[in-house]
């Protein structure tokens, strides 16, 4: 867990190995707990991947916040990831005072993340500004870019976490419904170049997902994407709906990539006002 845009999607799929969480440079990403799991020989990690903790604008951000002191109270341990490029600033404070009421009994690991893209001096600052901010179990630097140390990380977890049953089939690297990553993947493809205000009001359904009759090899899928307001959709769509055609082509590369099948993909962008606010309409887009 940590603040926006602090690594932990990126960190959670490098730990996997494979991409089970969305990433973007956009804040806020990550909407759902997305499990990711961990095979190993002498154990088997099941790693949450949380929404950023935020101080929240919407009801949808105050949901988010909800989600995450949730998976706190269900969890063995607490990776709290804090990026080596960025001073710890008041956001970090106000997670670290959170996790502190929580530290008792469920041990937090500080987590240094990007430590690939500043100096050694910077990360040495960097652990001890984390050593000053929490009582942590432990303190470790980690790039899942270059895969530092993520061994070490995984290490570290493992000693947390008790003894037990092997919890999923060897194999298996999420429990995440299918429709559910492919509407992740379509909303990671929309993100991308997009204008910083237009994330949040971005979400992703997926009405209807069946092989085509007929055919051994071919997924119809249709789906649509919300935003709030109409100035909005001419931004997702582009002009001439270039854009929207783009970001199909790239979503059907990777929902492929899933699926192992070819598919049809029809994209609508619909407006549906102040989503964010509406207790309906976010039941309805599964918040």
């Amino acid at each position: 867990m940590g603040r926006p845009n602090a690594g932990k999607s990126t960190l959670t799929n490098a730990l996997v190995g494979t991409k089970v969480a969305i990433t973007s440079s956009k804040p806020q990403t990550t909407r759902h707990a997305i499990r990711g799991i961990v095979h190993r020989t002498d154990a088997q990690l099941v790693i949450v991947d949380t929404p950023g903790l935020h101080r929240p604008r919407t009801l949808l951000g105050e949901r988010l916040n909800d989600l995450v002191h949730e998976t706190w109270s269900e969890v063995d341990v607490i990776g709290f990831c804090v990026p080596a490029d960025q001073k710890i600033g008041p956001g970090d404070r106000h997670i670290a005072a959170e996790l502190a009421k929580v530290a008792r009994r469920t041990p937090v690991i500080g987590v240094v993340t990007k430590t690939d893209v500043v100096s050694r001096p910077r990360v040495a600052q960097q652990l001890v500004a984390m050593q000053e901010l929490m009582d942590f179990t432990e303190i470790v630097p980690v790039s899942a870019v270059d895969r530092f140390q993520m061994d070490v990380l995984s290490d570290l977890l493992v000693r947390q976490v008790p003894e037990g049953p092997q919890l999923y089939p060897d194999g298996e690297i999420t429990d995440e419904p299918e429709e559910s990553l492919i509407s992740e993947l379509i909303r990671e493809s929309a993100l991308e170049g997009v204008r910083d205000e237009l994330p949040h009001s971005l979400a992703v359904a997926i009405d209807e997902m069946a092989p085509r009759e007929g055919y051994d090899n071919l997924v119809d899928i249709y789906a649509s994407l919300y935003v709030e307001r109409s100035s909005q959709k001419a931004i997702v769509i582009g002009r001439s709906g270039e854009r929207l055609k783009e970001v199909g082509e790239t979503a059907r590369r990777h929902i492929q990539a899933l699926l192992g099948s070819k598919i049809f993909l029809d994209l609508q962008v619909k407006v549906a006002k102040e989503w964010q606010r509406d207790p309906k309409q976010l039941r309805k887009l599964g918040f």
